[in-house]
């Protein structure tokens, strides 16, 4: 394969709706429980090109979908991939394909190296060993040496910051924790491939700050990483290419600005606004039902770029289905460099601690003017209920706008042309004074 580190052909994916699959265990019971089937010591592999004549003769004769259709790309060694797409794009499929956790429908899959795969909390974990005997166990499976993985434990402990708990079994652990470990273990431990889903938005800020700091690590060792993730900021700062889904099939291919940008501009993200007309395809939960979250102006006016002067609207509309609920939205603004700006709770005293009548109803918060710096940000909306705490509607980073200074002088940039910095960019109250008293007594 030269520099090709991930080869991949003519993949597809079809499951059967409602049917129960044969197997759900995770890639590392598949290799525990069955050795003898694990590819050459050297980590080249190689997945079947389609299922048997029978099989797809009985999946197509029940009700079916294709999570993937004909995905086609080679990765180069090296190279830090982003995956991006709306939910049910097919992200997560590809990955599980790439993992070895299920096998595909047709299409081939050239691997060659070590895969280390974190797709959801304690992946390959066995819960009755110690965090100790999980960390051997993972690195065997990967190939290595006990003496490799023996030089490499203690800074997987101290990363995943379970010293205390290292020799406790992994079921009494929580899912931070375990979280914790388990991308230390996937990140330390060397391999070739590196499979990182979406899994890191349970961890807490500073958790996901260091994974992402130690991802710029392991890319610029070499070595091949596969990022899915919806915070777009993120995929821009580790990607140098990004790959966009949608309903399965291979959608766009390029460098992860230009793929962002893509994204948001097509009907898959509209930039500044997006609407579901259709109630069926709506984000929902038990209570509520989103129906539009936009940015906008004062005068009402949907727009993806803002003068660094004026106030901007994060607006959201949503439907709650049942009434006795009391509800709670907010907005998390964040800009091109991952970092959150804003975490902003809906504060509105007519219905705060009150209860919700069927209907719709449209948030709106504002921004004042002179207050973000220039750029892109991103939008996520939640909407929650109370008393029990239940999210019913969590949309990641699903509309984007740009604010601009226009250098007119009157903004906090004043006369300054050149780059500023800071994340924010208020304009401050200054006051400078002559004193002429202090001139005339220093000439004295």
């Amino acid at each position: 394969m030269s520099d090709i580190a991930v080869r991949i052909e003519g993949l597809s994916k079809q499951y059967r709706i409602g049917a129960r699959q044969k197997d759900h265990r995770t890639l590392r019971d598949h290799l525990v429980s069955s050795l003898k089937n694990l590819w050459s010591r050297n980590g080249h592999g190689v997945l079947p090109r389609k299922a048997s004549s029978e099989e797809s003769e009985r999946i197509a004769a029940s009700g079916t979908f294709w999570a993937l259709q004909d995905v086609s790309f080679d990765v180069k060694q090296g190279e830090t991939v982003g995956i991006i797409g709306r939910n049910g794009a097919g992200k997560s499929t590809l990955l599980k394909l790439l993992s070895r956790i299920t096998e595909p429908t047709r299409g081939r899959i050239e691997l060659d190296g070590r895969v280390a795969a974190l797709l959801e909390v304690g992946t390959g974990f066995h819960s009755e060993l110690t965090g100790r005997e999980n960390i051997y166990l993972n690195g065997t499976i990967l190939g290595m040496k006990r003496a490799d993985i023996t030089r490499q434990l203690d800074e997987i402990v101290a990363f995943a910051e379970v010293e205390e708990f290292i020799d406790t079994p992994v079921k009494r652990y929580s899912s931070g924790m375990t979280l914790r470990l388990a991308f230390a273990v996937a990140a330390h431990l060397n391999p070739e491939i590196l499979i990182i889903d979406e899994v890191l938005a349970v961890g807490d800020a500073a958790f996901q700050k260091k994974c992402l700091g130690k991802m710029e690590s392991v890319a610029d060792q070499g070595r091949t990483i596969f990022f899915v993730s919806h915070n777009l900021p993120a995929v821009t700062r580790l990607c140098e290419r990004a790959i966009l889904l949608d309903e399965g099939k291979l959608y766009r291919d390029g460098t992860s600005h230009a793929v962002v940008n893509a994204y948001l501009h097509s009907e898959l993200g509209t930039i500044s606004s997006r609407e579901w007309r259709d109630p069926l395809t709506a984000p929902r939960g038990e209570v509520v039902r989103l129906r539009a979250v936009r940015v906008r102006t004062k005068d009402e006016q949907v727009t993806d770029k803002f003068d660094i002067r004026k106030p901007i609207g994060l607006e959201m509309e949503y439907e709650v289905l049942k009434p006795g609920y009391k509800l709670m939205s907010s907005f998390e603004l964040w800009n091109e460099e991952g970092i959150c700006l804003i975490d902003s709770v809906e504060y509105d005293p007519a219905w705060r601690g009150r209860v919700r009548p069927v209907g719709r109803y449209r948030a709106i918060a504002w921004i004042p003017g002179n207050y973000l710096a220039e750029g892109t940000f991103f939008l996520s909306v939640f909407v929650e209920t109370l008393d029990p705490h239940t999210r019913q509607i969590r949309e990641d980073q699903i509309v984007a706008f740009s604010v601009v200074d226009t250098c007119e002088g009157d903004s906090a940039r004043g006369d300054f042309a050149g780059r500023l910095k800071g994340v924010v960019r208020p304009l401050l109250d200054w006051s400078t004074v002559l004193n002429s008293e202090s001139i005339q007594a220093e000439r004295v």
